[in-house]
């Protein structure tokens, strides 16, 4: 993507790139209906909420943006069924994108067959959703190397999985960065989208996400983003 030409194109373009995320556990109905309200005005990808408010997003959207939930939120030490049975209620209450967090610590201790079967069990229940695979790059990158990243990034892709994604956000280790980014697309060589997530607050950090090879972005404060695009 050109991401170094200002203007009304461009924030129309990152906007349309955009999840807009509200997964804060204090957060209310009300605050996820005001998230939609901004989603519709800011002309956003979707939104990004907790499975428990899929439905006030749902209602709230009318149609009129599409909806995501997490499965295995932050921690990703979720039995695999309880992911899938959260990602398949998440569907049916009108999610049609699933944002699922791996166990980090079976892709640090290289059981990969874990982290493969964990995934699976989920893209199983969601057949028919987009299913972005979190797989906290951070920690992986700052325990293991880059080999790690590249190998879950592989298992994610033989899995089923249609993107993998950075972060949760919540994770001290930290969110996205540019060497992550860069890995990741380098390893699903565009098979798979790659989102962005975790410490993007301004758009000089969205335009070299999305340079770095970036398809997608997870946002919480989109409108200041999009603001600095002009």
């Amino acid at each position: 993507m050109p991401g170094s030409t200002q203007g009304a194109a461009t924030r129309e373009r990152v906007a349309a790139l955009v999840d807009h995320t509200l997964l804060k556990p204090e957060a209310t109905a009300a605050d996820v209906v005001a998230l939609v309200t901004e989603a519709l005005e800011l002309g956003v990808y979707a939104v990004c909420v907790s499975p428990s408010m899929v439905p006030v997003a749902v209602a709230a959207g009318d149609g009129g943006v599409r909806v995501a939930a997490v499965a295995g939120f932050p921690s990703g030490k979720h039995e695999s069924i309880v992911k899938a049975q959260e990602a398949a209620r998440a569907v049916a209450a009108g999610a049609v994108e699933v944002d699922m967090v791996i166990d980090v610590g079976a892709a640090l201790a290289s059981d990969l067959d874990a982290v493969r079967r964990d995934i699976e069990a989920v893209r199983a229940a969601v057949p028919a959703a987009v299913l972005k695979v979190i797989v906290e790059s951070a920690v992986l990158l700052g325990n293991s190397g880059e080999s790690t990243l590249v190998d879950v990034c592989h298992t994610a892709e033989a899995a089923g999985a249609d993107f993998v994604k950075t972060s949760t956000g919540f994770h001290p280790a930290g969110g996205a960065s540019l060497r992550a980014i860069e890995l990741m697309a380098q390893t699903v060589g565009g098979r798979l989208g790659v989102k962005a997530s975790g410490g993007i607050r301004t758009a000089a950090d969205a335009i070299a996400m999305l340079d770095a090879g970036a398809t997608r972005l997870g946002l919480s404060g989109t409108r200041a983003v999009l603001d600095g695009l002009g």
